[in-house]
């Protein structure tokens, strides 16, 4: 039971000076708080037996009033030191997730939801904050207070009276050490379902269009209500369990009354005790109460917050799977002239084939490297390379300026780099604080260039309040492609040494995406750029294009060598150029989200080793 506070005895080193005034204090009121009703059976001997003066009277009111005034000192003083370090543990542990969660890599976030991550970050920190709050005052005061009013008892009314009274409390013992082994059990299951319950709101409120489109709201409803039948389930299992210890407690110690009252009256009638002392014992009785049910309520806030502390303590003990460079401080290559990739040969943890397969690259400062294939061919898996996503690769090494990129600093790395993914990423910001997320300081004239590069200054007039617009969650007031441009933008705005663009234009049109281009072509000469694209016009400029396959390279050199070859690159490329003449013939320059048409072969059609159908030049 107490192994939680085990666990927890780094904080209460690090806090000591708060634990060691409220527990001294606390210590310090179990004998404070054990003379009134001595005071009481006093004053009733005194009147009983006639000897009562003013004199008494007022002294016994005075010590009352003085008693009364050093516990409440007392209590405001424990609680406030008590009670901050209890938030302070919940602060440090929030903290200390906090700061888990943003050094993880995709593989932490692909084994664990984010519903359950949301539970532990909340739920389970209040229960374990809860432990190092309250959960200390009930073992105090289960413990020390009232083996002070036991002592208390036994020495100042009658050990035989004392000891009999007891003869309930070793099924207090029992039947807490059972209820609290089911308490854990049953907690542990709650706090899953509850992650469970967060998952599906995230998942619900995020995908709502898709649910829309569908029609499946009431099916939605349905697994919801099945989900909270869950929770509700479990949670009534935990309050079960709850609800037996007081009543246990409370009978147990009726029995206690019971026992003390009928043996000590018999005992004040063998005038083995006084009347006095009798009222003063049942006062110590009345008192007992609260200490033994702060014994069921430490039995219960332990198991609580033991098993919230293992599920915060699982998720902090996650290994981080990219390992940060040793002495990183001291690492300082300037900047990135040359990116290798010698026979790097890659496999996803979750995988069982390899995603790339032999790549031998090299691209110097400057370069633009265009990445094509088709979809899951490993564009973006080649550029995550050069991220450190994820662990190093099964064979070869990616190295820039001829170090191997796992001795590079991870904030080196990162601080060459500009990303954009395809599903880009906006937060519940304004468009120019999502401009300006990687340089907050970034002047006004610097937001409008980048907006402007990544043609987006023609949709402010669109917008409500300009670039004060807020774009809502993930960015949901926006069209997809005012979204990418937005993401674009954000990147830009850092002018970074590399910048990675994984089919980040996917939701443009053709002539947004051509003035992106050239905007990135003249503003980012001797910067390097890596581009990662369905659609080849969006490479034609590139120094050297790669095409991929299963993650190999099975195509590779300048536009005008690809085309002159019979391969993917061309019969693509010519592919595309037929649809966009015929969608420019027609007058609709708008193109799908993946820059192609159907491209579904007819009968007889010969297909390509990628299969798709072969375009005649």
């Amino acid at each position: 039971m107490f192994t939680v506070l085990r666990k927890l005895g780094w904080h209460f080193k690090e806090y000591k000076r708060q634990y060691i005034i409220a527990v001294s204090l606390l210590f310090g009121l179990n004998f404070i708080e054990v003379i009134p009703p001595e005071l009481i059976g006093k004053a009733i001997d005194r009147m009983n037996q006639a000897t009562m003066t003013s004199h008494h009277l007022w002294f016994i009111l005075g010590l009352y009033a003085v008693i009364l005034l050093v516990s409440y000192i007392a209590g405001v003083t424990w609680q406030y030191q008590l009670y901050t370090g209890a938030n302070l543990l919940q602060r440090t542990l929030r903290y200390r997730l906090m700061r888990h969660f943003l050094g993880m890599t995709p593989t932490f976030y692909e084994k664990n939801r984010t519903g359950d991550l949301m539970a532990r970050a909340t739920n389970d920190l209040n229960a374990v904050s809860q432990t190092a709050g309250f959960g200390i005052l009930t073992l105090i005061d289960s413990t020390t207070f009232s083996g002070t009013i036991l002592l208390t008892m036994g020495f100042l009314v009658s050990w035989k009276l004392t000891l009999a009274s007891l003869i309930p409390l070793p099924l207090v013992a029992f039947a807490m050490t059972k209820y609290g082994k089911l308490m854990h059990e049953r907690f542990t299951l709650a706090q899953a379902a509850f992650g469970d319950m967060n998952d599906r709101v995230l998942e619900t409120i995020a995908g709502i269009r898709v649910v829309r489109a569908y029609v499946q709201e009431r099916a939605e409803e349905q697994r919801f209500a099945e989900t909270t039948e869950d929770v509700f389930r479990k949670n009534v299992a935990v309050a079960r369990i709850d609800a037996l210890f007081e009543p246990t407690i409370r009978v147990l110690i009726g029995l206690t009354y019971l026992i003390g009252l009928g043996y000590g009256t018999y005992l004040v009638f063998q005038s083995q005790i006084t009347l006095g002392q009798l009222t003063s014992f049942n006062v110590y009785l009345g008192m007992l109460i609260w200490p033994m049910l702060a014994f069921g309520e430490l039995i219960n806030v332990m198991q609580r917050g033991n098993a919230s502390l293992d599920r915060v303590t699982q998720t902090l003990a996650y290994p981080p799977d990219v390992v940060d460079a040793p002495k990183a401080e001291g690492n300082s290559i300037g900047v990135p002239e040359k990116i290798e990739f010698c026979d790097v040969t890659f496999r996803y943890p979750t995988s069982t084939e390899d995603n790339l397969r032999g790549i031998q690259l090299t691209v110097h400062r400057g370069q633009t490297l265009g990445i094509v294939g088709r979809t899951g061919s490993g564009k973006s898996t080649l550029i995550r390379q050069t991220l450190r996503e994820y662990p190093p690769p099964q064979r070869g090494t990616v190295r820039v300026n001829g170090i191997p990129i796992e001795d590079i600093p991870l904030a080196a790395l990162h601080g060459w780099m500009g990303y954009v993914p395809q599903d880009a990423a906006l937060f519940s910001r304004t468009v120019a604080e999502n401009v300006r997320f990687g340089a907050p300081e970034a002047p006004a004239e610097a937001v409008l260039d980048a907006l402007e590069m990544a043609d987006f200054t023609k949709d402010i007039p669109q917008l409500p309040n300009g670039l004060d617009t807020l774009v809502g969650e993930k960015g949901v007031s926006l069209s997809g492609g005012q979204k990418q441009r937005i993401a674009l933008a954000r990147a830009l705005i850092l002018d970074p040494e590399v910048l990675m663009l994984d089919d980040a234009m996917s939701a443009v049109d053709a002539r947004t995406e051509a003035h992106i281009v050239e905007a990135i072509r003249e503003r980012r000469r001797g910067r390097t750029t890596f581009i990662a694209t369905h659609r080849l016009s969006t490479v034609e400029h590139a120094d050297w294009i790669v095409v991929l396959n299963h993650g190999q390279i099975v195509e590779q050199g300048t536009h005008d060598m690809l085309i002159e070859r019979a391969g993917w690159y061309r019969d693509q490329y010519l592919r595309q150029q037929v649809e966009r003449g015929a969608e420019e013939a027609e007058g609709d320059s708008d193109e799908d989200d993946d820059g192609f048409r159907n491209t579904d072969r007819a009968p007889g059609e010969q297909t390509d080793s990628f299969g798709r159908p072969e375009v005649k030049a």
